[in-house]
């Protein structure tokens, strides 16, 4: 049976009293109206060289027939999977986002959606975050976008060598979603950091998340700039994170309507 597409009345109720300019706020962070807020700037730069990528045999798994055909795949079923993309020297699919900071601008009314097309994961890094109290739907989804496949997300909790799952949901069919705001509940501040998304029946589909606590976070693209907005005045500590290169950690002072910038240098561990 399909996994219902459309909220459920209790869970519609429960974003509407919750939403304000942006969902309810998670404990210990609180949104006010920040005025004369600053700006943080820069880029995201890796040093090195890149691993190669990971030469995946689609012919070997189920739905062969299927996923060879999709972009990025030769004629001999081989799809690499190049988990560290940089450009220039620039490194994208990196989250920047402000560690310290317990009150500022509201989050963003949106949902949070992660793709399962074409045999792939889309995007491959992004951001999840654990629901407030009241929410139970709309804050983060998955969606089957292949038409005749079976896929099923498998969501875990990763710290180091350990991972803890949070969810296990069957899709089998195109256009199917999976509304997993619920199961992060799970999510402990100061615990739980790292978010790793799974297909059970393709295990060569992965993708990566940062658990975020604050508004405050910005994913790389190819340039590997970022920009953090709607900053209060005062010191922060800001982290550069990626999944599979590493973090670091710059303290940086934002003045009241001022810029700041802070570039970041990782280097493959």
């Amino acid at each position: 049976m399909k996994t219902q597409m459309l909220p459920t009345l209790a869970g519609a109720m429960a974003l509407w009293l919750a939403a304000g300019t942006g969902f309810a706020q998670a404990k210990g962070y609180e949104a006010v109206d920040v005025k004369n807020g600053g700006i943080v700037t820069g880029t995201v730069l890796f040093k090195g060289t890149p691993p190669a990528p990971i030469m995946e045999d689609l012919t070997k798994g189920k739905n062969a027939e299927f996923c060879v055909k999709h972009p990025g795949t030769t004629k001999d079923g081989i799809r690499p999977r190049q988990k560290v993309q940089v450009t220039d020297g620039k490194l994208s699919g990196t989250v920047v986002f402000i560690e310290n900071i317990d009150k500022g601008k509201d989050w963003k009314n949106e949902t949070i959606q992660f793709d399962f097309r074409d045999c792939d994961i889309f995007p491959k890094v992004s951001v999840v975050r654990r629901p407030p109290r009241g929410v139970r739907e709309g804050i983060v989804q998955i969606v089957n976008q292949d038409p005749d496949i079976l896929h099923n997300p498998h969501g875990y909790a990763v710290k180091g060598a350990q991972r803890k799952t949070l969810f296990n949901k069957p899709l089998p069919s195109k256009g199917d979603v999976a509304d997993v705001t619920k199961n992060l509940m799970r999510m402990r501040p100061g615990r739980d950091q790292h978010f790793f998304l799974q297909c059970d029946q393709h295990n060569f589909m992965e993708a990566d998340a940062r658990v975020v606590w604050n508004p405050y976070y910005v994913v790389t693209g190819k340039d590997g700039a970022f920009k953090l907005d709607q900053v209060p005045a005062g010191t922060y500590k800001i982290t550069a994170w990626h999944p599979y290169v590493g973090e670091i950690t710059k303290e940086v002072t934002v003045g009241a309507g001022g810029t700041a910038n802070l570039d970041f240098e990782l280097t493959l561990k």
